[in-house]
């Protein structure tokens, strides 16, 4: 009898342990009761005619930091969060910027500049900050200027629907806005 509860109790802690990777993470890192001085596991999922497209990054606060040119250099690439590369997940092959990506999953970095930043879309999306970050991983690079934004204290990620099978990647922090139109292909 008692090792059947053992087994039970360990059948149980197995199971939840899996439940709980799924569930430590947030969606909106800027709805959560800010308590921690860490930066927050995060998840962005925006359905784009009917299929899913997902970020998974790690969310910095500002907490009064020079962020632009302080603690986010410029002329560096930055993995557009913290701790490990942020990862992006497309199911279908997509257009972006008149280049086409294979379906699956890529490192998103930035190199941020005052008045353009780089937009980089990186096979090697498996790493910490851009430690092993290698240019020539990289799949995709593109222009953008950033926009000015309400201040965001917390890094977030959207995924915005657009037209048809178009939507925009959309990062926001401190008082900045980057988008990277995209189009997944039918």
């Amino acid at each position: 009898m008692f090792a059947k509860i053992i087994n039970a109790c360990l059948f149980l802690m197995i199971i939840s342990a899996g439940f709980s990777q799924e569930s430590d993470f947030t969606y909106r890192p800027n709805e959560v009761k800010d308590s921690t001085k860490r930066s927050i596991k995060a998840r962005a999922v925006g359905m784009i005619n009917g299929d899913s497209v997902t970020v998974d990054y790690y969310s910095p606060a500002v907490r009064g930091r020079i962020i632009w040119g302080g603690l986010v250099p410029f002329g560096e690439v930055w993995v557009t969060g913290a701790h490990n590369a942020t990862a992006i997940d497309f199911p279908k092959d997509i257009q972006i910027a008149g280049t086409t990506l294979r379906a699956g999953r890529y490192g998103f970095f930035t190199i941020p500049a005052k008045e353009e930043w780089i937009i980089i879309l990186n096979k090697n999306w498996d790493q910490h900050l851009a430690d092993d970050y290698d240019a020539k991983d990289d799949m995709l690079r593109v222009m953008v200027k950033p926009q000015k934004n309400e201040h965001t204290e917390r890094l977030e990620y959207f995924i915005v629907p657009g037209k048809d099978s178009g939507g925009a990647i959309v990062v926001t922090w401190e008082k900045l806005r980057i988008e990277l139109p995209f189009t997944l292909n039918k």
